[in-house]
């Protein structure tokens, strides 16, 4: 008969593995999930949640309202079935024991973000070549179909290359162990996930990362946030112009080549389904479906090029789609751990630890998703929810450290 400790560690690792996996293959990363579920709950560990379970189970409870409520429950059933992801925070937070757990996952995401990254440099060489061949601008050409590593689309790449990297810049800061070879290694994945999400032409993730970057510096060394206008000036300037032009395009769109005019349409359509429906929403997988009916009329037909498949604003779209109390919990979910995360912060002495790089990474996640998402559905994303959930779970283990006793309540 096997030992319910060997059970244990059988869990941890396929919990492991599973958070690891969602930047290679989400299927991969569900069924490893399914048999950490399977192996805590038979392995008799307790089934834990950490303290910000409760918004995020009235956001699912809403989300399940809102999809029974929507007049097409059979639309709703894919969001249904996502559920599921969610289940990575209690998995992890159960299947985990120790600290040094959430800082092996961290590390080992750097390793496997720089392994997509290099695909990504590949890949980026090929798109180099095709525009060349074509005869077309690289700007024309590129835009549309960018870089994605071992994923699918490169938006939901560069959201999990954000996290990894991110927690990466955590580790070099802040890790004891973060020293000799370590540091070496870690600076060189930290050099092939910077150039790149550099590459993968996303504005929201730009500026979420450099603003969480920011972040980690001020709590490190804040003399050096001096340098920042100088290094951003000088990427500017030195980088090509295809770059430059990206940039530009924040405020000066490339036409409809940039998606501006795109998104414009998306929030203002979202903003009059929230007026039409604002408890409930028009209904999860339903905002496509129903878009024309709440297109602004002065929008000119036919609409910008772009995908209206979402609103492309976790605020904006949760709302529309599942009504303003389900977004207010994802808020609450957001804020409640990044005030907890903050405060176990305060408790801890100066210098290099274990949870300060936890907490510290755990921040800048936490500060990313919600800045990148007011301009992208990032946490519809399963890969990206996925190792978003994983982070909440290993900042909430060294929470648990700091706080009170009982900072976690089991099922």
């Amino acid at each position: 008969m096997i030992s319910s400790g060997l059970l244990s560690r059988a869990a941890f690792w396929c919990a492991f593995l599973s958070a690891l996996a969602a930047l290679v293959s989400i299927a991969a990363s569900q069924v490893l999930l399914a048999l950490a579920l399977a192996l805590v709950l038979i392995s008799g560990t307790r089934l834990r949640v950490p303290p910000v379970w409760l918004p995020l189970a009235i956001f699912l409870a809403l989300t399940v309202v809102s999809v029974l409520a929507s007049g097409d429950p059979a639309a709703g059933r894919p969001q249904l079935r996502k559920i599921f992801v969610y289940l990575t925070l209690p998995v992890v937070f159960s299947a985990f024991r120790e600290v040094k757990d959430a800082g092996r996952l961290f590390v080992a995401w750097a390793g496997v973000g720089a392994l997509a990254s290099a695909r990504g440099l590949a890949q980026f060489s090929v798109k180099i070549s095709e525009a060349s061949f074509l005869g077309r601008g690289f700007y024309e050409h590129y835009v549309g179909e960018r870089i994605s590593g071992f994923m699918s689309h490169h938006m939901t790449f560069s959201g999990a290359l954000m996290i990894a990297l991110l927690l990466l810049g955590a580790f070099l800061l802040f890790a004891p162990s973060a020293r000799g070879k370590w540091l070496f290694l870690g600076s060189l994945a930290g050099a092939l996930m910077g150039v790149a999400l550099l590459l993968g032409f996303t504005r929201s993730v730009w500026l979420a990362s450099a603003a969480a970057a920011i972040y980690l510096v001020w709590c490190w060394k804040r003399r050096l946030l001096l340098a920042v206008p100088v290094l951003a000036a000088g990427m500017l300037w030195l980088g090509p112009s295809w770059m430059r032009s990206r940039v530009v395009s924040t405020l000066q769109p490339h036409g409809q080549l940039d998606s501006n005019q795109h998104r414009i349409v998306c929030w203002r359509t979202g903003w009059n389904m929230i007026q039409a429906r604002p408890l409930l929403g028009v209904g999860p997988e339903r905002v496509q479906a129903r878009l024309m009916e709440f297109v602004p009329a002065d929008v000119p037909r036919p609409l910008p090029e772009g995908w209206y498949g979402h609103l492309h604003s976790i605020y904006v779209h949760y709302a529309a789609e599942r009504g303003i109390p389900a977004m207010l919990m994802l808020v609450w979910f957001l804020a409640r751990a990044l005030w907890d995360f903050l405060r176990a912060l305060r408790r801890l002495p100066a210098g290099r630890g274990e949870e300060k790089f936890i907490l510290h990474g755990a921040v800048a996640v936490v500060l990313a998703v919600a800045i990148a998402g007011a301009f992208e559905l990032n946490l519809g994303d399963s890969e990206v929810l996925a190792m978003f959930l994983a982070v909440i779970a290993c900042g909430y283990l060294a929470v648990e450290r700091r706080l009170q006793p009982e900072t976690a309540s089991g099922v």
